[in-house]
């Protein structure tokens, strides 16, 4: 096999990693080429993130507006829980601290 031999394995690699790159940037353009053909909504976000609030390292809970209802999410790493719903009728009142004698 000697120094042929040799010449035609890096060809060979030479090849497939041309073919590899040459793919890759075939999916890139077609994926981007994918994107622009998506209909855009038109109009006011359907979906909104109000408000956030951290409860431990990797858990969260989000207040979240879905078309004329709010959301009360809870967030883990693994998984999203609907806690509450109702509908979306303006700020939530507030609440006065309860009051000591």
């Amino acid at each position: 096999m000697g120094v042929a031999g040799n010449g035609i394995d890096w060809l060979r690699m030479g090849a497939s990693m041309v073919l590899v790159l040459g793919l890759l940037a075939a999916m890139l353009w077609t994926l981007k080429r994918m994107k622009s053909l998506q209909i855009k909504h038109k109009g006011p976000p359907l979906l909104d993130v109000l408000e956030t609030i951290s409860i431990g390292p990797r858990q969260k809970m989000a207040l979240v507006r879905v078309g004329s209802h709010q959301v009360l999410v809870g967030m883990t790493a693994t998984q999203f829980t609907a806690l509450g719903q109702w509908n979306d009728t303006g700020p939530a009142p507030q609440q006065d601290a309860p009051r000591e004698n």
